[in-house]
C-alpha cells in the first residue's frame, strides 16, 4: 500500500517513525460527465485570468485569498515549516476508554506502519500498551493543510488511526426529537425486543453493495446493446397505523425469513396466535355444556315421552272398558228385544 505521509509517532520522550497509509477504499462507480446530444465528453480546463491561456497542474500552486480580493501565495515550503509539533508528528496527548469517543467525532481511516528497523521496537511497544491498558490514545497531527485530532488503536498486529472531528465541528442534535409527548406502553417495547431478537447479529463480512452490483448491470446490459434490467414494482401498503400490529408483523416476518415458526419465543404474549390459544379452552367448555343440553333435553323428551304413553295408555284401558260395558248394555238390550218382538228383529237382522 502507497504511503499518504511520513512522520513519527510523539510517545513521550520516545519517537516512532511511521508512514499514514489510507485503511480504506471506495468501490462506487465513477461517472463521467458527456454531452447528452452527442455522448462527448465536457472537460474543465484551467486558465490562467491575467494570461488567459490554459496552465498545466504543474503550474497550479495553492493562495490564499484576503478580505479585499488579495491573493497570498503560499508554498509547500511554507507549511511544511510551520512552527507546530504536529507538523511532522503524531503527538500522543491522553490515554482514554474507548467508550468515551463519541462516533460522530469519527472520520477517515488510517494504518500506521512502521518505517524501518528501528521502529519495530518502539512501535510493538506501543501497540502492546494499547492492548493491556484496554484504553485508545488520543493524538493531534497536521494533513492536508490543517491540524487534527486522531484516534490511535490496535487493529490486529498494527495500530491504526481514525481522524477526529474537533468538538465544536459535530452539531448538537436541538430540535431534532419529536416535539409531541409519546407514550410507549411496555408491551410495544416487549415487541420491539422480540424484534430485534430475532433479526439478531450479522456478519459484516456477508453484506455487500447491492446498488453498486445493479448499476454494473446496468452498465453490462446497455453495453451489449440489450435493454436494462427493470425494478421490481413497488410494494403498495397502506399507511401503517397500529403500531402493535406493525410490530407483530415484523416479528412474525423476520421468523419466517430465519425458517422459524411463530410460535416460537414465549416472550411475545401478544401475538393473534397465542389469543386463538388461550381462547381454545372457552370453545371447548362451549362444547360440553352444549352436549350436556343435548343430553338433559333428550331425558326430559324421552321421561316426557313415557308420561303421554301411560296416559295414553290409561286412557285407551277407559275407552276399552266402557267399549265393553257398551257391548254388554247392548247385548242385554238385544236379548230384551228379541224377547218381546221376534218378527221385528228377525226382519231387521
Amino acid at each position: 500500500m502507497r504511503s499518504i505521509w511520513n512522520g513519527a509517532i510523539s510517545f513521550g520522550l520516545v519517537s516512532i517513525p511511521i508512514k499514514l497509509v489510507n485503511a480504506t477504499e471506495s468501490h462506487s462507480i465513477s461517472f463521467r460527465q458527456i454531452h447528452t446530444e452527442d455522448g462527448g465528453r465536457i472537460r474543465y480546463r484551467k486558465f490562467c485570468e491575467l494570461e488567459d491561456r490554459e496552465v498545466t497542474q504543474g503550474e497550479i500552486g495553492k493562495g490564499y485569498e484576503d478580505a479585499d480580493g488579495t491573493i497570498i501565495p503560499i508554498t509547500e515550503d511554507d507549511l511544511s515549516s510551520l512552527p507546530i509539533p504536529t507538523a511532522k508528528t503524531i503527538e500522543i496527548v491522553a490515554f482514554v476508554p474507548a467508550d468515551r469517543i463519541d462516533p460522530l467525532q469519527m472520520d477517515a481511516a488510517y494504518y500506521l506502519q512502521a518505517s524501518g528497523a528501528p521502529a519495530a521496537k518502539p512501535y510493538t511497544l506501543l501497540r502492546e500498551a494499547l492492548k493491556r491498558s484496554n484504553k485508545v490514545a488520543i493524538a493531534k497531527f497536521a494533513l492536508r493543510g490543517r491540524e487534527r485530532l486522531g484516534m490511535l488503536r490496535v487493529v490486529g498486529d498494527a495500530i491504526a488511526m481514525h481522524g477526529l472531528l474537533w468538538p465544536d465541528e459535530v452539531r448538537a442534535p436541538e430540535g431534532l426529537a419529536p416535539d409531541t409527548d409519546v407514550t410507549v406502553r411496555d408491551k410495544e417495547l416487549d415487541l420491539a425486543d422480540a424484534l430485534m431478537d430475532t433479526l439478531g447479529e450479522v456478519d459484516l463480512e456477508d453484506l455487500h453493495d447491492e446498488y453498486r452490483e445493479a448499476v454494473e448491470e446496468v452498465i453490462a446490459a446497455k453495453a451489449a446493446g440489450e435493454a436494462p434490467p427493470q425494478a421490481p414494482a413497488p410494494a403498495t401498503g397502506g399507511k401503517v397505523l397500529d403500531l402493535m400490529a406493525a410490530l407483530e408483523n415484523s416479528v412474525r416476518a423476520a421468523r419466517e425469513s430465519r425458517g422459524e415458526e411463530a410460535g416460537e419465543h414465549a416472550e411475545v404474549k401478544s401475538l393473534p396466535e397465542r389469543k386463538t390459544a388461550r381462547a381454545a379452552p372457552k370453545q371447548t367448555g362451549g362444547k360440553k355444556s352444549t352436549s350436556t343440553a343435548k343430553k338433559t333435553a333428550a331425558k326430559k323428551t324421552t321421561a316426557a315421552a313415557k308420561k303421554s304413553t301411560a296416559k295414553s295408555g290409561q286412557g285407551a284401558k277407559k275407552t276399552a272398558s266402557k267399549s265393553t260395558a257398551a257391548k254388554s248394555g247392548a247385548k242385554s238390550t238385544a236379548k230384551k228385544s228379541t224377547a218381546k218382538k221376534t218378527t221385528p228383529r228377525k226382519h231387521s237382522a
